[in-house]
């Protein structure tokens, strides 16, 4: 297993599913009321350790026969994939992501109701605290697990990592202007088909 394959799959398949989701706008909504520099800690630190996390639990899974651990994974890939594709099919052509941008923001109001003052500490928790929250159990942990399973751990976390902070930096900067701009239906179908093309790989070395 050379590195360099888990860093490839996991920076692709984590920058394009994490583009326009639930943390994705977290990050958004966060950075239009506090300064930026600490939303962005807070939300890298709660999705690194969340790889780590994933990473670890997909080196559990290689204790296991190993054609077990790929015909899952080959699985969850080609699963993940369809049902994406699916729901790509029955969204309308100019639907945004509004229903994401949505929970985002009742989990933000929710959470910053407790929040008496904000320092620096406060913010970086709460961008922490939210982005960790809204991560787990979430698809693109799913694939880091799964990805681990099957590529070198170090390469995974360092793209999975970067992937993450390619979206947080994005979602910190400039969210707020591409925000609207992001199609659902083509977010949607591009992770759909990316999921879809690492199921085939899996099957293919399986099988050789």
């Amino acid at each position: 297993m050379h590195p360099l394959a888990g860093f490839t799959a996991a920076l692709l398949l984590i920058t394009l599913s994490e583009l326009g989701d639930k943390t994705f706008f977290i990050g958004v909504i966060l950075a239009t009321r506090h300064p930026r520099r600490w939303v962005f800690l807070g939300v890298t630190t709660a999705l690194f350790l969340m790889t780590v996390l994933s990473v670890l639990i997909g080196q559990v899974a290689t204790l296991f026969p190993q054609q077990i651990v790929q015909g899952l994974t080959v699985a969850l890939f080609l699963g993940f994939g369809l049902k994406l594709l699916y729901n790509a099919s029955r969204m309308a052509g100019t639907t945004h992501l509004e229903d994401e941008q949505a929970e985002a923001l009742e989990a933000v109001e929710q959470r910053e109701q407790k929040v008496k003052t904000w320092t620096r500490g406060a913010v970086v928790m709460e961008a922490f605290s939210l982005t960790f929250v809204a991560e787990w159990g979430d698809r693109t942990q799913l694939a880091t697990i799964a990805l681990a399973a099957v590529h070198h751990p170090v390469g995974v976390v360092l793209g999975a990592s970067l992937g993450h902070a390619i979206c947080a930096a994005i979602a910190v900067a400039c969210g707020k202007l591409i925000a609207g701009r992001i199609s659902e239906r083509l977010v949607t179908t591009l992770g759909g088909i990316l999921f879809i093309i690492f199921g085939l790989i899996a099957a293919i070395e399986m099988s050789a």
